[in-house]
């Protein structure tokens, strides 16, 4: 079983940048694909990157070149830098994995970019 505690999100006017991190519990950390997803009012989840556990990243087409996945398997973290950011960028944003068939979500982290 794995706990993810997200941080770092916030308020940003469009353009601004934000960096959030996804901590993990668990000593599988550096065996398992870790995703940042996200969701807007009225819409579905959706994935914005996704990072293999030998560091193969993967972007939602709207975010790329913008927003950089990376992992750190000594301190169990995921971050995602999102750079140039933009009003529709404004979601709740969440971490995922999969482990055996069972997602494990985190409570999600607030971003909001004003225009």
């Amino acid at each position: 079983q794995v706990q993810l505690e997200e941080s770092g999100g916030g308020l940003v006017q469009a353009g601004g940048s934000l960096r959030l991190s996804c901590a993990a519990s668990g000593s599988i950390f550096s065996f398992i694909h870790m995703g940042w997803y996200r969701q807007a009012p009225g819409k579905q989840r959706e994935l914005v990157a996704g990072i293999s556990r030998g560091g193969a990243t993967n972007y939602q087409d709207s975010v790329k070149g913008r927003f950089t996945i990376s992992r750190d398997n000594s301190k169990n973290t995921v971050d995602l830098q999102m750079n140039s950011l933009k009003p529709e960028d404004t979601a709740v944003y969440y971490c995922k994995t999969r482990i055996l068939s069972t997602d494990y979500w985190g409570q999600g982290t607030q971003v909001t970019v004003s225009s």
